[in-house]
């Protein structure tokens, strides 16, 4: 690869990074006048709609042994979402949340430890010292409590790295839009019927809301995703492993400067140590962008 089209894609997925943040703002701002299951089943559907639309031609000759697993992976997902918008619902500090689902990229190669008994790098052991102390500090910023948010976010980080393991376990033969589109529609009907089970429909949405969930399924789940499989198609999985650490950054930017939020000088120095503790995690891939450049 060139390194035009390298710096193109690493432009890209900064861009994709900002769109992630962005989609928490989104969010908070829709869970102001729909439940939180039904918000999220609706963004799911909305982003994999799309992507079938967009992407039709790719989905000609799809195997069901892969079908299977991307649906397996799609359930996988809706849990992960489940945890994620309940946190998210009931949280008080946008930035804190964003920096503990972050974890999940941290605990991949811990949990395919457990699951598939492979060795976890010497950086993930230097790492999670890191990833702890930072929990640490933003959970007992205020005091010797926590918010249960913390929790719902720390779960669904644990379930990404279920499901990034997942993915990797898996030899999908099928193209990436596709991959998304059917990972998005499975977590969307999945938690359709939890909302339909659990939750009180609304009879009415506003325009704002509306105008809201549009932007969530259209521009941080869709346009998102579709940026991001370009880009990682232009440049090692190694660069864009290391660039995707900073939605967390962009997430907590976003929620100062949408929501005023202030965080505790403990909360920062949590999120900095997590911060700290992905670019570990993630060294060897930096050692290979200093390598490469």
């Amino acid at each position: 690869m060139n390194q035009n089209a390298n710096f193109k894609a690493e432009l890209i997925l900064v861009l994709v990074t900002i769109l992630a943040g962005m989609g928490w703002v989104f969010a908070k701002e829709v869970l102001v006048g729909l439940p939180p299951f039904f918000f999220i089943a609706f963004r799911f559907l909305i982003g994999g709609g799309a992507l079938f639309l967009v992407g039709k031609k790719y989905f000609h000759g799809v195997k069901w042994a892969d079908l299977k697993q991307a649906s397996i992976v799609g359930v996988v997902m809706g849990v992960t979402m489940m945890f994620w918008i309940i946190g998210l619902d009931q949280g008080s500090s946008l930035g804190v949340g964003a920096f503990i689902t972050s974890l999940g990229v941290v605990m991949v190669p811990v949990m395919a430890r457990f699951m598939f008994g492979q060795r976890p790098p010497l950086s993930i052991w230097v790492a999670l010292p890191f990833a702890i102390l930072g929990l640490a500090f933003l959970a007992l910023s205020n005091g010797v409590g926590f918010e249960m948010s913390q929790l719902y976010f720390f779960c669904a980080a644990v379930c990404v790295a279920f499901q990034l393991n997942l993915l990797a376990r898996f030899s999908l033969s099928i193209h990436a839009l596709v991959l998304t589109a059917i990972q998005l529609t499975v977590a969307g009907v999945f938690l359709l019927i939890v909302s339909l089970l659990t939750e009180a429909l609304p009879s009415s949405i506003s325009v704002d809301v509306a105008g809201w969930l549009l932007a969530s399924g259209l521009i941080a789940t869709s346009l998102r995703y579709l940026l991001q499989n370009y880009a990682l198609s232009l440049t090692p999985v190694s660069h864009g492993a290391v660039i995707m650490n900073l939605e967390p950054v962009w997430a907590a930017i976003f929620a100062v400067v949408w929501f005023a939020e202030v965080m505790a000088g403990g909360q920062v120095f949590g999120c900095l140590l997590i911060f700290a503790a992905m670019l570990i995690s993630r060294w060897p891939q930096i050692k290979l962008i200093f390598k490469h450049n």
